[in-house]
């Protein structure tokens, strides 16, 4: 979350500190339509400068993963991004509007305008000619935007409903772009804040045709036939085995994107086997939590064609730490199960020989085949396995689990659940003096 943060920062003060080299007179303006001009160019700038980043990690680059901590933060930065896109082009709306609605209320004078000069330009006359044009298209596309990205964080519009709406932010994107080279001040293209505006630009237009076109991915896709499916009715949970000969491999702790319906796009699973290249088998744990995932037992079948997607993540357990402590909330066991498996069949461990595990599993719902499954993995792993439901256990805080493994300050946490439970364990660890920056793992598995 550290470097999330550091890049989520930076990126927004490269943007001003770049506008501020490229307008050093902003602090003389000598008039309030003075300001206005300049505040218009910086949230201009602001706005387009996130939209494009949100963009391009879209397209969902592998090369950000391993210093962002993995896709799942990767798309924490993209939402983040777009939230400041959307703030920011408020803020944008509002200095372009606010000063002519306060002249036409008489609360403002608009200062008389001279003749203009002539643009000897070429490209900034031809350019100028278009400012009108560019500023319609430019509000009727951030009515647009503001729209989808409500109905991409209302969490009570339906996930099919935010596939098929978020991919036209492109065509709004594609607008803005438009909107963005003609307004912004000409001489910026000359300076650094131009060239780097026009990178992202590049970058982004580009990313906004992949999407359009649905390749978003496209290299990273096989093809997989679903060979078996189990229901664990007690936790409401649909076990799904594939088998995939052109997958590349994953590390456990992985996910992929899995599509079984074109038209209602590809959800991200955690992958909870460990791969054999002999079997080429992939295996899923999904827990019914929306339309969707109700709807997979009937609508999947034995021998049924998917398209599988990745792998993604970094929650691989690959710290060297020779003491970690594990814990799985609800359908957030999923990444140990395909690690104890890992630990269980591989000949040349890839962890230290003297390593020792504990695993907590909370739970509120209980399915004992389930748990004889999870309690067999354990043991074949030789992890230490403790299970709390919620009902008889109470759930698990941060002093149950420092009694339970004394040496807890030595261990690396590895956690995937609730965020809300994570967060609380992370600040009450913290309180106490472990480096949870350094040693807290959590998976933010959350793509919208």
């Amino acid at each position: 979350m550290r470097n999330l943060k550091r890049a989520f920062w930076t990126i927004l003060a490269v943007l001003v500190l770049l506008w501020l080299v490229a307008e050093p007179g902003v602090f003389q303006s000598a008039t309030f339509f003075a300001l206005r001009s300049a505040m218009v160019q910086l949230t201009g700038v602001v706005a387009i400068g996130c939209m494009s980043l949100a963009l391009l990690l879209a397209l969902r680059p592998l090369w950000p993963q391993a210093w962002l901590g993995g896709l799942d933060k990767m798309y924490r930065l993209h939402k983040w991004l777009g939230i400041s896109a959307l703030v920011v082009s408020v803020i944008h709306w509002l200095w372009a509007k606010g000063p002519k609605w306060a002249v036409g209320w008489g609360w403002l004078e608009r200062p008389a305008r001279g003749a203009r000069k002539a643009i000897e330009n070429p490209l900034a006359a031809w350019l100028s000619d278009r400012r009108g044009l560019a500023e319609d298209l430019g509000e009727w596309a951030f009515y647009a935007v503001v729209a989808l990205i409500a109905v991409a964080l209302i969490r009570r519009f339906p996930y099919r409903l935010f596939y098929k709406t978020h991919r036209l932010l492109a065509v709004a994107y594609l607008v803005l772009a438009f909107h963005s080279v003609v307004l912004m001040n000409f001489s910026y293209w000359s300076s650094p804040l131009g060239w780097l505006t026009a990178l992202l630009l590049a970058g982004a237009i580009w990313a906004a045709l992949v999407t359009l076109v649905r390749r978003i991915g496209a290299g990273r896709r096989v093809q997989g036939t679903i060979t078996a499916m189990h229901y664990f009715a007690g936790v409401k949970a649909l076990e799904i085995e594939t088998r995939t000969p052109g997958w590349p491999g994953h590390r456990t702790g992985q996910f992929a994107f899995v599509t079984s319906d074109a038209a209602e796009g590809a959800h991200p699973y955690t992958i909870a086997s460990s791969w054999r290249t002999d079997s080429s088998r992939i295996t899923f744990v999904v827990k019914e939590l929306g339309d969707h995932t109700r709807r997979l037992r009937e609508k999947l079948r034995v021998g049924q064609t998917v398209t599988i997607e990745g792998p993604y993540g970094c929650f691989t357990f690959d710290d060297g730490h020779t003491r970690q402590i594990w814990i799985g909330g609800g359908i957030g066991i999923t990444p140990f199960i395909g690690r104890m498996q890992h630990m269980a069949l591989e000949t040349n461990p890839d962890w230290p020989a003297d390593q020792q595990v504990d695993l907590f599993h909370t739970t509120a719902e209980v399915d004992e085949e389930a748990l004889a499954r999870l309690a067999a993995d354990a043991k074949s792993a030789e992890v230490r396995l403790h299970v709390l439901i919620d009902a008889r256990d109470g759930r698990l805080t941060g002093e149950r689990l420092r009694a339970a493994v004394p040496d807890w300050r030595e261990a690396s946490i590895w956690f995937c659940g609730p965020a809300g439970f994570g967060e609380a364990l992370k600040r009450d660890l913290a309180a106490q003096g472990f480096p949870v920056e350094r040693h807290f793992h959590q998976e933010l598995f959350a793509m919208r």
